[in-house]
């Protein structure tokens, strides 16, 4: 009889032991804990630190309630414009009710990413490939809200949504290859064009100025020899303008009004000499 009785109180103390540790938990600092007894939700759920169990009658949920990343996988669409396109993105969102993501969605996880999935394909429906390429930020915010929508119900408030790649095909990668080489040609093209009327315009001035004072045009002559000079050519071919012609015509007297000065010199040699 002693030995039975050893053997009971040793199997008592073992499930007591056992109990003791099933019933201690400990919620990390980033978790809070759902305690169903008998079935029902505790109201509260656990915040973090050590905590009590009763032993074969309250069951823990840990739910997690850092900001979790979840990649979208990629989805492929046709955009208003009728362009397919293949497009990924990633939504960044966090619990902010334990005890509703833990009781009213079986799995919160996989229903976030459903419902960024249909949105995301809605968003391509909606878009056209512009958007898709350049207004990245109003697709992002778009897609948030109708992804926050019905995560609201679930306790789980979406932090962020981005688009991360947009996928062509190869035909419409051509196409805006040249479209781009097009816009580039008449860019270049517009601007050529407004260097040469500005050009025009000084020269215009330049020549109204060489009209009106044509000591500059044999400075602006003087330039171009020394330009042409320092190129070391050995045949220096100079222009000769006829405004300098004109010029070197008014400096320049007439052969005729000095002769008759000079015939009255010497007219008046005998008369001295006579004298």
């Amino acid at each position: 009889m002693g030995a039975l009785l050893l053997l009971g109180l040793l199997a008592v103390v073992v499930l007591v032991a056992v109990g003791a540790m099933s019933s201690l938990r400990v919620v990390k600092q980033y978790e809070r804990g759902v305690v169903y007894r008998l079935g029902q939700v505790r109201p509260e759920p656990l915040l973090p630190g050590l905590t009590v169990l009763i032993p074969f009658i309250d069951r823990l949920q840990k739910v997690n309630m850092q900001i979790i990343t979840m990649p979208v996988p990629a989805q492929d669409g046709i955009t208003r414009d009728n362009v397919t396109v293949r497009v990924d993105a990633v939504v960044y969102f966090r619990v902010m009710d334990a005890t509703r993501a833990a009781v009213d969605v079986e799995d919160y996880l996989a229903a976030i990413g459903q419902v960024a999935q249909t949105s995301l394909r809605s968003i391509i429906g909606k878009s056209d490939l512009d958007d898709l390429l350049c207004d990245r930020e109003q697709l992002n915010k778009g897609m948030e809200l109708m992804i926050d929508s019905p995560a609201l119900g679930w306790g789980v408030h979406i932090e962020r949504v981005e688009v991360k790649d947009v996928a062509l095909p190869d035909s419409m990668k051509r196409s805006m290859s040249r479209q781009a080489e097009a816009e580039r040609e008449r860019r270049a093209r517009v601007i050529t064009a407004d260097g040469e009327l500005q050009a025009s315009e000084k020269l215009a001035q330049a020549a109204e100025v060489m009209a009106e004072h044509p000591a500059a045009l044999q400075l602006r002559l003087l330039q171009t020899v020394v330009e042409v000079a320092a190129e070391r050519n050995s045949t220096l071919v100079l222009p000769f303008p006829v405004e300098l012609l004109r010029f070197l015509e008014r400096v320049t007297p007439p052969e005729g009004a000095a002769a008759p000065a000079t015939a009255r010199g010497t007219e008046k040699a005998p008369a001295d000499l006579a004298g």
